[in-house]
């Protein structure tokens, strides 16, 4: 049973997710403040956490940040509709994803499972270890290396890079990406693609001729060089 990490000031909203989220096959817990969250999400008793955004003292954004500065556990930030602002930070700071506010909690639910499906789920399947150049990935561990030094990558940033490697010196559209790497179709305006990519290239570094290693195909997406 998937344990999710709910965290949100408002109880009453957090009463009703948890509710549903409980008879859709998933074990919750709630935390109402942003310390509280970020101790509970550090305990490595959970498989993902939700948080909202907009609380009051530590907010979700400085609740992410205090997370990711220890662990990789996959987050889903709650986010005002149309707050773009937040978003791309959060996305920066090793969101997973984000869902806007409101929105139903099927929908949270359906995010749920897409990330816990690939961090969990595709691995299996793939057990051989994937070599572009001079980037190397385990599916089975979640793991990659670059020029033989570890990566440190989200489950969500693996799961981009692990698509672009699959299909390394072809370009791959933002819908595929999404749907693959996402576990859901293209939204419009949706920018995450974007960030997260732009988030895997720092971390990756430049290539010895100073490009990178992950270049964008005009109108056709972005593409991992195979030659490296």
């Amino acid at each position: 049973m998937p344990r999710v990490l709910l965290v949100d000031d408002d109880v009453e909203l957090l009463e009703l997710l948890g509710e549903y989220l409980i008879q859709d096959g998933f074990s919750i817990e709630r935390a109402y403040d942003g310390l509280t969250g970020a101790q509970a999400a550090l305990s490595g008793q959970f498989d993902i956490a939700v948080i909202d955004v907009m609380m009051p003292q530590m907010n979700g954004i400085e609740t992410l940040r205090k997370i990711r500065s220890l662990s990789h556990l996959p987050v889903i930030l709650l986010t005002a509709m149309g707050d773009d602002a937040d978003r791309i930070i959060g996305l920066e700071l090793g969101a997973d994803d984000y869902v806007p506010k409101p929105s139903s909690a099927r929908e949270i639910a359906a995010r749920i499972r897409a990330i816990l499906r690939r961090s969990q789920g595709f691995a299996k399947d793939q057990l051989a270890a994937v070599t572009v150049g001079q980037l190397t990935l385990w599916p089975s561990e979640r793991r990659a290396s670059w020029a033989g030094q570890a990566l440190e990558l989200t489950s969500t940033e693996f799961s981009l890079l692990e698509v672009l490697a699959q299909f390394a010196g072809r370009p791959v559209s933002k819908e595929q990406l999404s749907q693959q790497g996402l576990g859901r179709p293209l939204a419009k305006f949706d920018r995450s693609i974007d960030v997260h990519l732009s988030s895997i290239r720092h971390k990756l570094g430049l290539l010895p001729d100073g490009r990178s290693c992950i270049q964008t195909v005009f109108r056709q997406g972005y593409q991992l060089i195979r030659e490296q």
